[in-house]
This record gives structure tokens, sequence and C-alpha cells, in this order.
């Protein structure tokens, strides 16, 4: 096991010895702290100089990763073997920011054609779409974009377009519809007109119900608007892998954009799912999108343990989780454009490593995945920040925050980043004795949000991920918990439209039969 490792016991007696150890004396000790605790790329800097640690200790979590080898199963994952062990699948969401000259191999298959035909296919629908070439039904242009998604095929492509609204094409509205309550569609379609719609159905399988639920609505809906099937050409495409099902719903399978099942729904961003985003800002910037995650790919893959970003970002969450106990971590962006980033690395980051049981069928006897939350700062500030700052529990934070602003309204920058600087500075001071500090923060700066340096940061962050997950010794790219609520959504909504009760529990069953009026509801 794990905790019977040299490396992680030598923690646990380091981390005894330290546990009292001050931040603010680490500073006075080490007037260079703050150069020697901060590594950079392009225009992304990490500071993590304000954490509960010292030379001995990052050495110390250097020996765990070697011990645990991230290196090998770093190169397991670039070159495309099966590491995904409970479902058979390579991990190559890397593979879709690679140049067009790269070879990656899956099955004897060099994927990279496969790649860059999608992403051409894109460029030039984008580009249909944009100059008015692509028209709908009653032959106007496109002004509406809804995407029909969910998971992965909503909270990826819903962040970026929100984070990347300074380079949005001004004459398109986005619109992002997951959820299955009938709410989030209605209120959606009330927005819209039939005729200048254009609606992307998300689902790799093609059959997840709250898409395709979704789907079938907004199809109906469309078709009452325009009066004839015929207007679905015009109005539907897919994102998918399954031809039958996309042409079965009545989508021309030309109008179909697939991405190969190597693609984890979590990190597929980056393939045609993320055709929404390339619509939205247009294919160049979402081309820089690309080369931003790669170059933070290059550095993952490249740069030496001691100064790779993603390397010691995991491993400073290591430290925390399982030598001190913190249950969660905050990820508080500094700028309004990341609202969404938080509900995006929620699913990044919990549905890969909230597990109890490693990759070879044990159950773990250590903390795995830890919650994730936060804010766009200030507004956290006002809400829960007086639980990080003196709650009973340690809760690590990273503060993110752009240099420049695309909204220079009088002196509202410089007072955002007055709180962006404040904050971990509070964390880590203090105010004794009340007030004791000593609480740990990442800041990452970037010059400006734009397509490149959101790739950097989403992909240091799937690289983390990963890392932990290896430490680990988890699968971080299936998630059986998921599948199974699926079943049995599946199982009650049988019950319901059957009236058979059959196999479910006497709380459920008594929740079901609080509902009378359900069984009116579905026939209707």
């Amino acid at each position: 096991m794990l905790t019977n490792t040299a490396a992680w016991k030598a923690l646990k007696a380091h981390q005894a010895e330290i546990s009292n150890l001050h931040m603010r004396d680490l500073f006075k000790d080490d007037p260079d702290r703050f150069q020697s605790y901060s590594l950079s790329l392009d225009t992304l800097f990490f500071d993590y100089s304000k954490h509960r640690i010292t030379q001995e200790t990052k050495t110390l979590l250097l020996n765990l990763a070697r011990a645990s080898d991230v290196e090998l199963w770093r190169e397991k994952m670039f070159a495309g073997e099966k590491i995904n062990n409970t479902e058979n699948r390579a991990v190559l969401h890397t593979a879709l920011r690679r140049p067009k000259d790269d070879t990656v191999t899956v099955d004897g298959e060099n994927v990279m054609p496969f790649v860059h035909h999608t992403l051409s296919k894109m460029k030039t629908f984008c580009e249909k779409v944009q100059n008015g070439t692509w028209r709908g039904h009653t032959g106007k242009k496109v002004e509406h974009i809804v995407n029909l998604g969910i998971g992965g095929s909503d909270l990826g492509p819903y962040m970026v377009c929100e984070a990347l609204k300074p380079f949005g094409y001004k004459n398109l509205t986005m619109h992002f519809v997951s959820n299955i309550d009938g709410t989030h569609l209605s209120e959606t379609l009330k927005s819209i007109d039939a005729a200048t719609t254009l609606f992307i159905v998300a689902s790799k399988t093609f059959t997840t119900q709250e898409t395709m639920t979704n789907a079938q609505s907004a199809k109906d809906w469309l078709v009452k608007a325009l009066g004839t099937e015929d207007a679905i050409e015009k109005h539907f495409i897919a994102l998918s892998t399954n031809e039958d099902e996309v042409t079965a719903f009545g989508i021309n399978k030309d109008n179909m954009f697939p991405f190969k099942d190597w693609v984890g729904g979590r990190y597929s961003l980056w393939s045609s799912i993320g055709l929404p985003i390339a619509l939205y800002i247009g294919f160049e910037n979402f081309r820089a999108l690309l080369d931003g995650a790669y170059a933070m790919d290059r550095h993952f893959q490249d740069t030496p343990l001691e100064s790779n970003i993603p390397v010691i970002a995991a491993l400073l969450g290591i430290w925390y989780r399982n030598f001190f106990g913190a249950q969660s971590y905050a990820v508080l962006p500094y700028d309004q454009y990341l609202h969404r980033f938080p509900a995006y690395l929620q699913q990044l980051d919990m549905e890969s490593n909230g597990k109890t049981i490693d990759r070879d069928g044990n159950r773990v006897d250590y903390d795995t995945g830890p919650v994730l939350f936060g804010e766009p700062g200030t507004n956290g500030q006002h809400a829960f920040y007086q639980l990080i700052h003196q709650g009973t529990s340690l809760i690590p934070c990273d503060f993110i925050a752009a240099k420049e602003t695309y909204n220079p309204l009088g002196d509202h920058h410089t007072k955002l980043l007055s709180n962006f600087l404040a904050q971990p500075q509070a964390l880590m001071q203090g105010r004794t004795p009340d007030f004791e500090g000593n609480r740990p923060s990442t800041s990452i700066l970037v010059e400006r949000l734009d397509p490149y340096s959101l790739g950097m940061l989403i992909a240091l962050y799937e690289h983390k991920i990963f890392v932990q997950g290896i430490i680990w010794r988890l699968n971080s790219f299936d998630q059986p918990g998921v599948q199974l609520g699926k079943i049995l959504s599946n199982q009650i909504l049988d019950a319901i439209e059957t009236g058979k009760n059959e196999g479910l529990d006497n709380s459920t069953e008594g929740l079901l039969k609080s509902i009378p009026h359900i069984n009116l509801v579905n026939k209707e």
C-alpha cells in the first residue's frame, strides 16, 4: 500500500516536525523565498511561496512522485497507451492540441490525421456560419447558437465561451442548456427565434438522457415553429461518435462532427465538443486555445519535476490532503470572465479522483480527491472567506488573476488586483493572536486572459489532477459512480412508466408515492 512506502513515511515524519512552523518565519528567514518558490511559462506566473513547505518538504514530495512512477505514467499517457484500464482506452486529449506532423499511435493507427481532418471540418463550418454562408431553413443567418449537452459537453464549452467573451463574434448569442429540468430549455426557447437558431447536440453516444430529452423537445419546438421537419437539416448539428443514432434523430451525417473514444468527457473541449467555442470566438482563436494547452503539455512532459508547474501544484495538494487532513480547496479567480471556472474544475477534479478503489481494484487506506469550490473575487470575500481565514479546517487556495483588463473602468481593476494581492497575504500573515494566519495559497498570474493563456491554465489543472491520481494509484479517467446513478435513474423511470415498483428501496418507493401526479405528467 502507498502508506507503507518509505517516501510516504518520510513525509509523515517530516510533517510532524514542521507542523507548527509559521510561514511568517519562513519569509523572515529567507529574503529570497519568493524567487525560490515561483515558476513561469510564457505569460503565466506561478507563485507558491506562501505554502507551509521548506526545501526538505519539496525534496520529500518529489521523492514520492518518483517513487510513484509519475514520469513513467506521464510518458504512457502521451504515447497513447491504454492507461484507462477499466475501459481499456487510451487517454489522449493531449493529442487534440498537437501539431499536424506529429505521430501518436493507438491500436496501430496514427490518430493525428483524424484530429486535423476534424479541425479542418470545424474551421470550414465556423467560417460558413460567421460569414453568413450557412443559412437557416427560411434563408436567415444564424444569430443564436444553443448547445445541448451535459457534463463535459456543457461545462467546458460554456466556461470557455464565458471566459473569452471579449473575443466573441458580436452577431452570435450563445446559449447553453444542460439540465433535464424543463425550465432550463423553456426559458432559453423564450429568448430565441427558430428561424435564426442553430442547435448543437453534444453527446458522445447520442443516448445521454438529459441531452437527448432536451434535443427532442428542441426539435419538436423547431418543427412546430417552422412548419416542417425539413428544417432540421439547417438547424441541428451533432457532436458525437454514433452516426446511426445521429441520423435516426434526423440530422444529416454531413453535419456530424466526430471524436474518438479516447477523449474523455471532462477533457473534451479540445475536440469537436469545442465547436461552440470555435463558432463564438472564431477558429483562429480556438486554435490559439489549443496552442496554449500544447505549450503547457510540452512543459509538463519535458521539464524536470523540480520546476514543473503541474507537478508542483499536484504535490502541494497531496501535502495538504494527506498530511494535514485538508478536505477541500478553493479556486478563486479574480476575473469575472472566469466565473464558471471553479464549476468546470469541480468535474475535472472530483469526477477524476473522487474514488476509494485504486487502479488495481483495492480499497485505499488514505484520502483521495478533495472537495473543490470557489467563486470569483471579490464576491467570495463577502461569502465564505471568513471560514478560510479562521475556520477550524485548513483550506488551501488558488488565487488567479490577469494583470490587464478588457474593461478599464475607472480604478476598478486596480482595486480588484489589490484584493487579489491582499487575501493571500492575510491568509499567510494573519493577525496574532486572534487571527493566526499560516493558511496556504498559490497565486497564478497571466498577462491577460486570452485564448492562449486560458489554454495554458486549463491544461495546468488537467495535468495537476493526473499527477495526483497517479500518486494515489487511481484510474482518473473513469467514473463508475456516475454510471451507477444513471442505471438507477432509468430503473426508477421504468417504475414510474409501468407502475411496477420492484427493486425500489422503501424510502424511494415512499417518495415516489408522495408525488401522485408524476404519472400524469409523463403521460401527457
